[in-house]
């Protein structure tokens, strides 16, 4: 799948997000990452001992479907929230040089996304409808 030109830019310029996972009891784990985006998937993970968070173990314990989100409110007055969130496929762990330096990242290839407010546009007075576009 790929991504607007408006979309690639503010993923690039964003990297900070939130990953849910889910373990093998189907409990659902979400929790703040470091994300990277390459042009063509996300890559989460960095220090050595990032293997044995519960991101990690949920991935080793064979749960490979993710969901991301990369969104932020640059403005509440007046109101104004954008984000990216991403259905994926994740696998790993791999070894490589990323944005929080040598480690061991996971790698999440997109399925699916759907995007808000790209424009960054405010709330008006009859209420707001953010641009969406859904990709699959």
């Amino acid at each position: 799948m790929s991504f607007s030109p408006d979309e690639i830019a503010y993923l690039s310029s964003n990297g900070m997000g939130r990953l849910a996972t889910v373990d093998g009891h189907g409990q659902p784990d979400v929790v703040p990452v470091a994300v990277e985006f390459d042009g063509s998937v996300f890559w989460v993970g960095g220090g050595s001992t990032v293997t044995a968070t519960r991101k990690f173990r949920n991935l080793a314990d064979g749960n490979h479907k993710v969901a991301l989100v990369v969104d932020d409110m640059p403005s509440f007055d007046p109101f104004i929230a954008r984000g990216i969130r991403v259905y994926g496929d994740a696998d790993g762990p791999h070894e490589r040089v990323g944005m929080v330096g040598p480690g061991t990242y996971m790698r999440i290839t997109p399925t699916i996304s759907w995007s808000w407010n790209m424009t960054g546009a405010p709330i008006g007075e009859n209420g707001f409808e953010p641009t969406r576009t859904l990709h699959s």
